[in-house]
Order: C-alpha cells, then structure tokens, then sequence
C-alpha cells in the first residue's frame, strides 16, 4: 500500500484506473500489429522459403502478444506520464483528506489511501462513493443530497455535518464532524465529466470552536454582569452593543435588542447630546473625556450617570465608532451621599436649563460650559475648544463683539446693571442670540478668582421671525384694507360706467359713428374691473365660487394655454402626482393663479429654460420637512412652479407679494400679480410660499387644504346629478328669456347705479321701486303693504346695511326673496346672516344681462 518516489514514501491509492488504457486503445494497437505482419509477410513470400517466414512469423506473433500483455498490465503505456502528473498524484496520494473520483455512471476511478482509512474499505471491492455512503444517514443526507444535485448541474459545493458516530465502520470515536466538497472536470480519455469528493474530518477543528466560543462567552458574560455599564455605538450615534448591567439600569430587553434599533439620543436626556458631540478626536487619533449628564430610561425616569467616553477619528477625519463605560452616580458609599446628590443636581440643573450658560477669565476666553451653550454655538465650540480656551467673541458677529469687551469690562468692575447684547452668529446671520454679562462676586476677597463673568446665551431666533412676520402680516393687513376700500368705491363707479355702456349700446347699432366710443368706453371699464378684482384678491374680499376639483384635469386642460404663454423657447413640463385628493377652489380664479406663476416664470427666462408644473399629496406628517413656520400640519395637494431663470434675492422675496411692488420696467407690469396670486391662495385656505437662489431658479410652491366631504354634500351632490345636470343648466342659461312682470324693490345709495339698474329691470318689463337707504326701503315696502316679489339691495349702505334690511324684512315677511349686491365676497357679510336666511348674491361691477339674469333666477327658484 505505499509508493516509493525520490526517496520519499506516500500512501498508494486502493483504485487507480484513471491512466490504463481502455479495451478501445488495446484493440487498436492489436489491429496494428496484425496489419504489419500481414504486410511483411506478402512483401517476402517470393524470396523466403515457408520455414523462414513461419519462423518470423511466430517471433513477431510472440512479439506482439508481449506487448499487449505488458500494455494490459500497465508495464508499456502509450503516453508516458510527466514529471508534473507524477508531482500532481504524489500529492494526491499523500493528501489526509479522502478523495474518491467516479465517472458519470458512479464506476470509480480512483480512489485515495486517506479515503479507504476514511471509509474503513480493506479492498477494491469495499470503495464506495460518498453518496452511496451516506445517503441512507439521515444525519449526513441533506448535505449529500444537495451537493449530488449540485454536481448533476456541473455546479461546484461544499457542507458540514455531523454524525453521531464515525463513517469508519466499528471505530468508537464517538459523535463526528465532517467537511464535505464535490465538483466535477474532464478527465483525459472520458468523454464525460467525472465527479470528484473530497472528505475530512473536522471534528477537532470544531472542538477548538467551540472552546474559543466558550471562552468568548465567558468573557461576554463578565462584560455583561461588570458593576458598570458599557455601551458601543457606530458613527451615526446607532447603539450597536449594551451589556446586560446598562440595559438594566435603562429597562431595555436585552432579548429584543438589535444592534443599531436604538440610537444614542433616544437614551440621552436633556441636552446631553451636546456634551457627547463636542468630545472629537483629531485625525488618526482616539480621544477619552469624562463627561456628567442624565440618562433616560425607558419608563421615563431620570438616570445620573458619568460617562468615561472615548471617540476615534479616521485619518481623513470623519468620526468613527465610539466606547463608553457608565458610571451609576446614584449608587456609592453612604458616607458620600450628600455630597454625590448634591453634584448630581448640580450637574442636572446647570445641564437642563434652557439658557446657555458659559463662564469666562480677565480676557474673555472659555472655561466652562454647559450642554445648552455646545448645543447651540456647536459649530463654533466643542469641548476641545475649551480646553484651548477659545475666546468667547468667536461666536458674535464682529459689529457686536465691541458692545461685547465693554459689558465684559463693566463685568470685571463688579457692576450688576448690564444691558443684554443683542447679535447673529458669525457663520448664520438668521439665527439670533441674545447675551447677558454678569460679574462673578468673589466672596474669598482675592483677586485671583479664574472666573471673571458669567455669560447667558438665549436664542431668540423664533422671537425675532414671530415679531417679522407680525410687523409684516400688520402691514399687508393695513394694505389689504385699503386696497379693499379703494376697490369698493371703484365697483360702484365702475358699475355705472358698464351700465350706462351697455345702455347706450342697446340704443346704437354698430355702423353708427359713436359705437366704437362706447365699446371702448365700455372695454377699458372691463380692464378698470379686473384691476379692481386683483385688488380685491390681494385683501381677499373677492367673490369666489369654489367648486371640487381635480387638479390633474384642471392642469391637464391648461396645458395647451400654458405652452403658448411661454413660448418655443422655455420646456414646459407638467408632472401629476399620483392619487390626488381633491380640493375646493375656484376653477377660474386658481387657473389664474397659474398662469400668472407661468407668466412671471416666462420674463425671468428670456434666453429660454424650462418650467415644470408639478403636483403631489402632502401629509400632515410630511409638514414638517419644510421649512415654512406658517405651514400648519394638515393634508395638502401641493402646486409646485419651478423655473430655471434668474432667480430672485433674498430682499426681494420679503417684497414679492406686496402690491404694487414690481422689479418690472415702467409699463410692463401692475405690481398686483403675486399679490392677487396670494390674496387668492389665502382665501381658499391656502399657503404660498417662494424658494429662489440668483442664478439658479424659482419654485412657488402652494398648498391647498385636502377636500373632504360631508355627509350633506354627497347627498346634495347626488340629488343635482352630477355634472350631467350642471351641463343641461349651462345649455339652458344660454337661450333663457330675461324679461318679467315682477315688482321690484331696488336699494342702493349710489345714485349711478341705481339708476343705471331701474333702468336695466325696467326695460325688461319689471315693475321697479327704488330706495336709497334700508331705511327709505323699509318705507316703501310697507307702503306697498308687503306686496313685494324681490328685493335688491346693497350690502353696505348708510343708516342702514343690506343684512340688517333683510332682518327687518324677515320679521314681517320670512319667505321674502332677497339678492344682495356687493364689490366684496359673500362671505364677508354671509357669516353675519341668520343660517337659514336664503338669498341671491351678484358681487360688482356688473352688466345689464347679469343683473336680468340673477333677478330671473331668483323669481323662479
């Protein structure tokens, strides 16, 4: 069973047929011979008697039935094999893991001492492949089983398994683990892949394993019970290891735990955060702190503790994982107790005040700190910034820092009254600070005390946007109440002037020579109008008329106005959320909205860009990732206008929704587009808001509340059938007869107006009385004994309004019918109104067919 090569002994292998030529090769070789001999021996038949050439004959016959014998038995081959093949099998042969080959129909080829020891095969006979081995061994079979199946798919595999005893038959070694690898290669003389299994005994690797883990266990199990608490955390403050005695402490489950679930600011109270970060190591180097703070417990309790806290640094200087072992301050020795609670509320009281505390010498540099005053000047000092003993003007901006020295000065001198600095940070001109100096009063009576001030830092940033946007909301409010007054004074002309236009038309044809004068008389009152309605929109006194909509249609319709508004120059893309939730606005009033965003868009790309119109549903979590403090947390469907133009600058965003203010050229604009978009958004409920950086864009974005109906809606809104009925109201409305025989009460102060309206309804065969007053209206209306078929009145009169007229009314008629005339919305005055008060409503300047047309439809509802 061994071989000799070089001097060295190897174990032979119990099967070798993998190098013997075949019954195939023999066969040839013999027909070879055969050929020769048949040639020689009709080549010298002539000249050799018969008893030479059976003589040559039978030598050669004896010659090469020898060499068959000896090719047979191996002694001859036909390919000799070389010094690498030999080098290969001697390596084989040697090798301590078993190896056995067989060819696809599982014949073994060959087969290694390592295996037969293996295996416990004595003989040739007693050699079998691994899966006929152990595919019977319920304990080895799913690891052979795979690795066969593997082997069917030329796929190469490995396994474990463990058997209770050894493979050797008979050995009494007890319970086993095995290593198992198959794969498949072409074997030189095989037309088929051959498979190859290799075995080996692991059992004592696995029990070096095993002790190792017992081991690590063991010291994992004193980690875990140490008199101290240990926690691990990676770069982003994820807690990735907590041994049993901290999560004690914190009422953590440690069989619920997963490595990184808990983050280090979820179990740090208060302004600890602050301390922890401003422990930083410099590049490449590690870095230990003591750090005081408070923990928090699952069940909301307090916890003081003390962390002996050390944080790595790679070399490029990005934080790396960080150790920690914790103190309990609230255990120790009886005889210290006093003095440990002591420090302890020291410590959380001076920790956990909202002011940011700092102390400082003779020349204003840093000793110490608290959480709050890292937290808030973190980018400005850390702790190693104390230790430095950075000065402390390092985090006022430089006009205010002067103000600074002086009141550090008075401090030093011992004065008590100093007036607080108000300043920015140097590196964020939005956030605002406010500071108090005060002395420290030596009671030792020396004047080496290492104190010279304490400094309180309050950040009033939130103070300081509320009290902007007060200042701001006033003015627009002041704004909007003027431009409101102005608008209603302008309806009421405007009226007349539409009126009296529309009268004279009625009595003009249009080959006569005044006719075109009175169409523009009547065209500019138009364009007169719609200023009056942007100035309405800004104080958002305007009359709407929401209606539930879908905003994918209502852009989908727009798209075509939108792309000849902009032009071939600017891209236009329009991108529709998905699943939008509706939402109650006024169809006409909201595609203006955009199309003033586009048209402004428009001017800010005049060598051409691209706008994208976007839409999208916003939760009322979602809310908070913007950075707007009006935005209230509630459902939106978000209107995104974003444009890749100049953009616009900080300054001029405060203004853009002003009226009148305009970056335009004289003539080319009003001031009253962004001021009605806004006035409109607000009215619906809304919010708008601008985001723009010079050079790189715009984006408005507009909020506007989700659409939710009630239960009397959807009823409503089934009775009226839908949009089928509105369109046979539309078809209707077109060719309705406008003329009556009603009487008509008709109120309004304005003298035009009035007027130009007895006019209008008496023309078309009413029979019209006028008041100008609520008072004069209550006047005729008794005098005519109640016999009233409608009333039409001004909302805002003198003496007496429109609504209280229509209370006086409803006391002694409730059924009147009652249509109320106003330049301001319905819903300026509709909340002051009875809620079963029913009436008409028709908002100035008006034509003669709208007043004829609101008049019918309220005599015949």
């Amino acid at each position: 069973m061994a071989k000799q090569s070089g001097g060295q002994i190897h174990a032979a292998p119990i099967i070798d047929q993998s190098s013997r030529p075949g019954a195939i090769t023999r066969l040839v070789i013999f027909i070879l011979v055969l050929t020769v001999s048949a040639i020689v021996f009709s080549l010298f038949k002539e000249r050799l008697g018969d008893p030479v050439l059976l003589g040559i004959l039978g030598v050669m016959a004896m010659i090469g039935v020898g060499f068959l014998f000896a090719t047979a038995i191996g002694f001859v081959q036909v390919a000799p094999r070389s010094a690498g093949s030999e080098l290969s099998r001697a390596f084989v042969d040697s090798m301590e893991e078993g190896l056995v080959v067989a060819d696809a129909k599982g014949r073994i080829l060959y087969a290694n001492h390592a295996y037969a020891q293996m295996t416990g095969a004595t003989s040739v006979a007693d050699v079998k492949t691994v899966d006929a081995l152990l595919s019977d061994n319920p304990e080895a079979a799913p690891v052979v089983e795979r690795l066969a199946a593997g082997l069917r798919d030329g796929r190469t595999g490995d396994g474990e398994f463990r058997l209770s005893r050894s493979i050797r038959p008979g050995a009494e070694l007890g319970a086993r683990w095995y290593r198992a690898w198959a794969r498949v290669f072409n074997l030189p003389g095989h037309r088929q892949p051959v498979s190859a299994w290799q075995i080996a005994d692991i059992s004592t690797e696995r029990a070096e394993q095993e002790r190792f883990f017992l081991d690590l266990q063991k010291a994992i199990d004193h980690l875990d019970h140490a008199p101290a608490g240990f926690f691990a955390a990676d770069p982003d403050g994820r807690v990735t290891y907590i041994n049993a005695t901290l999560a004690e402490w914190l009422g953590i489950d440690l069989a619920n735990f997963v490595p990184g679930g808990v983050r280090l600011s979820q179990i740090v109270a208060g302004d600890g955060m602050a301390l922890i970060h401003a422990v930083r190591a410099d590049p490449g180097t590690v870095r230990d702190a003591v750090v005081d703070l408070d923990l928090s417990t699952m069940n909301g309790e307090v916890l003081p503790v003390r962390f002996m806290h050390r944080v790595t640094a790679t070399r490029d200087g990005s934080a790396g994982p960080t150790r920690t072992i914790v103190l309990n301050r609230s255990q120790g020795e009886d005889a210290s107790a006093d003095l440990r609670a002591s420090e302890v509320r020291f410590t959380r009281f001076f920790n956990s005040t909202p002011m940011a505390i700092a102390s400082v010498d003779q020349t204003g540099r840093i000793l110490r700190t608290n959480a709050p005053f890292l937290s808030l000047f973190s980018r400005a000092v850390d702790s190693g910034a104390v230790e430095r003993h950075i000065r402390l003007d390092s985090v006022i901006h430089e006009r205010d820092r002067e103000a600074f020295a002086t009141a550090l000065e008075r401090a030093k001198q011992r004065q008590a009254e100093i007036a607080p600095i108000d300043t920015v940070l140097p590196d964020d001109a939005e956030r605002h600070v406010r500071f108090y100096v005060h002395p420290v009063v030596d009671h030792a009576g020396g004047e080496g005390a290492e104190e010279a001030a304490i400094v309180y830092a309050v950040e009033t940033t939130e103070q300081k946007a509320l009290e902007a946007q007060m200042a701001q909301s006033q003015k627009m409010q002041a704004v909007g109440q003027l431009a409101g007054g102005i608008a209603h004074d302008f309806n009421n002309v405007l009226t007349a002037i539409i009126m009296a236009s529309d009268l004279l038309l009625t009595n003009h044809r249009p080959s006569d020579p005044s006719f075109p004068d009175i169409m523009n008389i009547k065209q500019n009152a138009n364009r007169a109008a719609s200023l009056v309605r942007q100035l309405l929109a800004f104080s958002r006194r305007q009359t709407l008329r929401p209606e539930v909509l879908n905003l994918t249609d209502v852009l989908a319709d727009l798209r075509m106005l939108l792309a000849r508004l902009v032009g071939n120059d600017i891209s236009l893309k329009v991108e529709h959320g998905r699943d939008l939730w509706p939402v109650k606005a006024d169809i006409g009033q909201f595609e203006q909205v955009v199309v003033n965003l586009a048209v402004n868009a428009r001017d800010a790309m005049p060598n051409g860009g691209a706008l994208t119109v976007k839409t999208r549903n916003i939760t009322a979590a979602e809310c908070t990732a913007f950075p707007y403090r009006e935005l209230i947390p509630a459902d939106y469907v978000a209107v995104e206008v974003q444009d890749t133009g100049t953009g616009i600058d900080a300054e001029t965003i405060k203004k853009i929704f002003e009226p009148f203010f305009t970056t335009k050229e004289v003539g080319k604009g009003t001031g009253l587009g962004l001021s009605m978009v806004y006035g409109i958004v607000k009215q619906t409920g809304g919010f708008i808001f601008c985001d723009s950086e010079v050079g790189e864009g715009t984006v408005f974005r507009i909020f506007l509340p989700r659409y939710i109906p009630t239960e009397a809606e959807k009823a409503a809104s089934e009775a009226n059938g839908g949009d089928e009925g509105q369109g046979r109201s539309k078809a209707k409305e077109e060719s309705r007869d406008l003329s009556g025989s009603a009487r008509v009460l008709l109120v309004e102060d304005e003298d035009a107006v009035r007027m130009g309206s007895v006019r209008a309804l008496s023309s078309r065969g009413y029979e019209v009385h006028e008041a100008s007053s609520g008072t004069e209206a209550l006047e005729v209306f008794h005098e005519l004994e109640g016999k009233v078929d409608l009333v039409v009145s001004d909302v805002v009169m003198p003496e007496m309004d429109g609504p209280t007229l229509l209370g006086e009314l409803r006391k002694v008629q409730p059924d009147i019918k009652f249509i109320f005339v106003s330049g301001y919305a319905e819903d300026a005055f509709a909340k002051n109104l009875p809620e079963d008060a029913q009436f008409g409503f028709l908002p100035k300047p008006f034509s003669l067919k709208q007043l004829a047309t609101v008049v019918k439809e309220m005599l015949e509802s």
